[in-house]
């Protein structure tokens, strides 16, 4: 149907005869308030046994009823043929895995070169029209998996797992240093660095914030390390302080390379300095997402593999930091 996605469709259970269509929408479908009212507005957004109706009618048992949604566009981001990696797309959900250095949405002073900017591009090359709905973020220079939603109820689906703490987000990092214990928990409250604002810090008046991390390698007795890491909070930069207030800041990262936590020695100082200078960012890439499908009502998880630029350092520390333990 030209005008609309594909339809929600639900059909009414034995019992739930006579509930209200609200009932339905919100209880069943979880459809938001936000997107309810939208849909009570659009010609065909609610539909039963195909007919509009208002939401205050009573459904009975077999009734279909379907939920259409308007196609939307972003026409406030110029499409650009700019190259990136399909890890998996539907007809709800497109997964990339962004390339370090690449900013995800249009910011001010960065209106093109976007992941946004490549995307639109690439739905108008194939004549679908859709709305850039990033469901998270990367920092510009992280690499690795994003999910972007084609509608607001997908958006608003994914949204309210990662709230709710059931979407799994998997890093890998290279690191200075190693951590004192092999595996453990981060709980460091978060916010702006008053000196710095562009800045994140641990501070005790900050957002809650949580990460947990397991050492995989050691490099030459401790002098670097690679960890996975699974957040269990969302904030800016959140690894990056994280790592640095454990005395383990990410080998590469200009912008947090300072030690709160503990003095090193300069000859440790004039090695982590030579390593920053073996990738051109920081060593962060996000290898793994996982979340339950709104639509296909299945758990389903989407992996990039690490970047050449991290397999190089990786590399690079097992020719020049050895011996490894792998753990």
């Amino acid at each position: 149907m030209s005008g609309y996605y594909s339809p929600l469709t639900y059909t009414v259970p034995v019992h739930e005869d006579g509930w209200l269509l609200k009932t339905v929408l919100q209880r069943r479908l979880q459809v938001s308030r936000k997107l309810l009212s939208r849909l009570k507005l659009t010609e065909q957004g609610i539909m039963l046994n195909g007919e509009r109706v208002y939401i205050s009618v009573k459904v009975s048992a077999g009734d279909v009823l379907e939920v259409r949604m308007e196609q939307e566009e972003s026409d406030d981001i110029l499409p650009e043929p700019i190259p990136f990696t399909i890890l998996y797309e539907d007809e709800h959900l497109l997964i990339v895995n962004k390339d370090a250095g690449v900013i995800v949405h249009p910011t001010h002073g960065h209106y093109t070169g976007t992941l946004a900017n490549g995307v639109v591009h690439y739905w108008k090359s194939k004549g679908e029209r859709f709305r850039f709905r990033p469901i998270h973020r990367l920092d510009q220079e992280t690499s690795g998996v994003l999910a972007i939603a084609k509608n607001p109820y997908v958006h608003q689906h994914v949204s309210e797992q990662m709230i709710a703490g059931t979407v799994d987000k998997k890093y890998i990092a290279f690191v200075h240093g190693s951590p004192a214990q092999d595996d453990g928990a981060i709980d460091g409250p978060i916010d702006r660095d008053p000196e710095e604002p562009h800045r994140r810090i641990v501070t005790p008046d900050g957002y809650a914030a949580r990460t947990l991390y397991t050492t995989v390698a050691r490099w030459a007795g401790g002098s670097a390390s690679a960890v996975n890491l699974k957040l269990e909070s969302g904030r800016t930069h959140q690894i990056r302080v994280h790592m640095t207030s454990i005395g383990c800041p990410l080998i590469g990262d200009r912008m947090y390379k300072t030690l709160p936590v503990q003095e090193i020695d300069e000859q440790t100082l004039v090695v982590r300095e030579e390593r920053d200078t073996w990738i051109a960012r920081q060593a962060l890439h996000a290898c793994e997402l996982a979340f339950d499908h709104p639509m296909l009502q299945k758990r389903m998880t989407f992996q990039a593999p690490l970047p050449a630029d991290m397999a190089a350092l990786e590399a690079r520390l097992d020719a020049e930091a050895f011996p490894r333990e792998v753990f």
